[in-house]
């Protein structure tokens, strides 16, 4: 941002670009208008198992040791992680370009995680994508997030997962745009509300 000098950008990320995202706005609050994460964790425990298994040093080794092998199982696998035709293709080309030491060190960090002590401290408009079909990340991973930030807005895609954007992209598109368009005032600190109990409830989209 410094480099392209914009002082102040709304932050959209997919996984753990989300997560990212999130944490920029608790880091750097000024530099953020709002927040989208795309079916992103907000604890690292809730990455798919064999995801968080070869996030360890031996076990990714081995994977890109076995490149060719562990390419055919990802595209065998496909099917079922995203519905859109090309993400088999789109999926392959990513891993031809990722190197191990890059994989481990994202997956690793991502592992240790946890932004719920810190979400409170997001006080500008925010909203989380999650498709309920997820594999890749727990898809009730927008119950945290819901529950840490005042007034998040939450939409579900109840039949897409992870890759929701390719899966319902017409959707999804105008959801985000609905969203960054819309004029909002700075949310006010969970501390300043009323009580819990009189509290709005934050908007959920079914």
């Amino acid at each position: 941002m410094e480099q392209l000098g914009i002082s102040r950008a709304p932050l959209v990320g997919h996984s753990m670009g989300g997560t990212v995202s999130l944490s920029v706005a608790i880091r750097y609050p000024e530099r953020v208008s709002k927040v989208v994460v795309i079916g992103s964790p907000i604890m690292g425990s809730s990455l798919a198992w064999p995801l968080k298994l070869a996030g360890h040093r031996p076990i990714a080794f081995m994977l890109f040791n076995m490149m060719s092998v562990f390419r055919l199982g990802m595209r065998i696998a496909s099917p079922f992680i995203c519905r859109d035709e090309r993400f088999p293709a789109m999926m392959d080309r990513d891993l031809s370009r990722t190197t191990v030491e890059s994989f481990l060190r994202s997956i690793a960090s991502l592992r240790r995680t946890d932004l719920r002590p810190a979400l409170d401290q997001i006080r500008i408009p925010t909203m989380g994508v999650y498709g309920d079909r997820d594999i890749i990340v727990d898809p009730k991973q927008w119950k945290p997030m819901q529950h840490g930030i005042a007034n998040a807005r939450i939409e579900r895609f109840p039949t897409a997962g992870h890759f929701l954007m390719l899966e319902e992209p017409l959707r999804f598109a105008e959801t985000l745009k609905t969203f960054l368009d819309r004029e909002e005032q700075r949310t006010i600190p969970r501390q300043a509300l009323v009580p819990p109990a009189a509290s709005p409830a934050p908007s959920v989209t079914l």
